[in-house]
This record gives structure tokens, sequence and C-alpha cells, in this order.
């Protein structure tokens, strides 16, 4: 008796054989996407276990540089200098793209506000200080603005969701690019910073007047009220899987290194702060063990884990891609 309680404490204590653990640190714009795919991929490969730390692109670039994780990720791609650090070839996966909204918390006002880019790049500049000014009031005939100050709110962390809307600002206003320009952390002129998306939702949330940058999912998740943005055929668009995809194929070709922008595009229906979102990915792994479930994974994402986006509102990539990406990860080993 004494020996079987033995053995069964012993299979308690013991790790499972063959467990294989994969780190992962990086964005929190896809953090919703991931969770989903890792655990879905853990269900059908019970042997494997993918930790990811939401930490912000920033975050997940240091460490995929530095060699602690097995993959970083980010929603800007790294620069020539950061690739050049890396003591191996570093792959930009192209997941999901996904779209950055201005949500807004207006005592008064639950509808959809129309941002033109002059505004939005005026009220980030902090030119644009109260929600009755006219150049948020013109664009939006019939609704009623409260003269409340403006609280901005941005990242306080380095962030991919901030290198997608300061893309954004650069390439619609020419006081932003030749000021803060555009980077995953920039020098904000004005506002307060929260960490990570879940951050600024919450700020958002709290604080009577504010609006800031999130990604679409965090403002659906939150019941957050978010605007629809004037696009570069002059439209009026709101953020949806439609309009993502629509700036992904109105865009100029992919580049073969996958690091490309789709703010702007020119499509009519194309919703103009979009973007992919990468996995930064090691050509070569350390452990030739984990480099083969990574490639795995990474086909289980393309032929399994792609047909789950639209659930999170994330838009898949479009098929001429995940061929490229495709051919892509036999790289990784």
């Amino acid at each position: 008796m004494i020996r079987r309680i033995a053995i069964l404490c012993l299979l308690f204590v013991l790790p499972a054989v063959g467990q294989t653990t994969l780190n992962g640190a990086g964005a929190t714009f896809p953090y919703p996407m991931y969770s989903k795919w890792f655990s879905e991929y853990h269900k059908a490969h019970p042997e494997v276990q993918i930790n990811y730390q939401s930490i912000g692109s920033g975050g997940g670039i240091r460490q995929v540089l530095a060699g602690t994780v097995d993959f970083g990720a980010s929603d800007g791609p790294m620069t020539d200098e950061q690739l050049s650090q890396s003591k191996v070839k570093i792959l930009h996966v192209p997941t999901v793209m996904g779209a950055v909204v201005p949500a807004y918390n207006i005592p008064g006002v639950t509808g959809e506000v129309k941002f033109t880019p002059e505004a939005l790049a005026g009220i980030f500049l902090g030119k644009i200080t109260n929600w009755s000014d006219p150049a948020i009031t013109g664009a939006n005939p019939g609704v009623k603005f409260p003269s409340q100050p403006i609280v901005v709110l941005h990242r306080s962390d380095g962030s991919g969701t901030t290198f997608i809307f300061t893309d954004y600002l650069s390439k619609v206003s020419t006081e932003w690019q030749s000021g803060p320009g555009k980077g995953t952390s920039v020098k904000w002129p004005v506002g307060l910073g929260g960490k990570g998306n879940e951050g600024v939702a919450g700020m958002i949330r709290q604080m009577s007047g504010g609006i800031g940058y999130i990604e679409l999912i965090y403002a659906v998740q939150n019941k957050i009220p978010y605007g629809i943005v004037k696009n570069a055929s002059g439209n009026f668009v709101k953020a949806s899987l439609d309009s993502v995809t629509e700036a992904a194929a109105s865009a100029k070709s992919m580049p073969a290194d996958f690091r490309v922008s789709i703010t702007n595009a020119p499509g009519k229906d194309a919703y103009p702060i979009s973007s992919f979102t990468w996995l930064l990915v090691p050509v070569q792994s350390k452990d030739a063990a984990k480099g083969r479930i990574l490639a795995d994974f990474l086909t289980w994402m393309l032929d399994q884990g792609e047909t789950m986006t639209a659930g999170l509102t994330y838009a898949p990539l479009p098929k001429s891609v995940a061929e490229k990406v495709r051919a892509a990860i036999k790289q990784v080993h």
C-alpha cells in the first residue's frame, strides 16, 4: 500500500515526459488573437505549451534581440539597425491585420464621431483642446458636443500600436512628421500615458473628455465608443474586417521581408489606420526541437489559426500574403 502511494506521489510530482515550453513576448495589439491561438494549439498538441507576455512591441523587440525569448512580436517592423544587432537572421512573419481606432469618452455623446486627419493630428499635437472646436463639430453636423477640455491619452510603453498611429499621423500631417514623428515611442506634445492597450482603454473609460488610440478589439470588448476616420480617398470609414482587408488590398505589393506599412492606404473603402502585425522569429533556434515546433505552429497558424480571426475582429492574411509566408517559414529550424 505504501509503495502504491509513493508511485502515485511521483506521478503528480514528475513533469510530463516530452513537454516543451516556448516563450514569447511583445505586442499587446494582437494579444487576444495570440491567446486564442496558443490555447487552441496546446489542445491539439498537449505536449507543447506556448507562453506569451503582452509587454508591448518595444519589449518584444528588445527580448528577441537579447535572446531571452524564443520569439518576439511587434506591430511596428524592426529597423535595419535593430536587425543588424541580432546574431541570427530574424524573420518578420505577418500573422493578422488589425485596426487602431480613436476611442473616446465624451459626456452626452454616445454615437460614432467623425474625425478628419487634421482633427486627429491637431488633438494629439495639443492644438485642438476642446470638444466644441469647429475642427471637430464641423465634421459632425447634428451632434451636440460639450464645451469640455479634451484629455489626450497615449501609451507610456514602447508600443507597436503607437508606431501604427504615429506612422499614420506622419503621413497626414507635415507638422507631426517634422515634430514627434513615427516610432514605437515618441515625445508626446501633450497627454497622459497608460501601459498597454489595456491600460489606455481603462483610462479612456475613467476619464471624462478623454480620447486615446487603441486596437479595435479593446474598444469592442470594453464597450468604448470609437470614431470613423476620413481616409485618403476622402471617405469616412469605420474600422471593420472589410475595411482593414481593403487597406491591405489597395496597398503596394508586399516586400520580400514583409516589412510594409498600410496606413492611409488609397482604397475607397480602406480604413486608414490599419496594419499588419508580425511575429519576430529567429530562423535558427538555440534548441532544434523548439525550432521544429515553432515552424509547425506557424504552419498550423496559416492552416487553422487564420480561420479564427473574425471572432476577435482581426482580418486574416490575404491569400497571396499567406502563401508567401508559407514559403518563408520553411527557413525556420
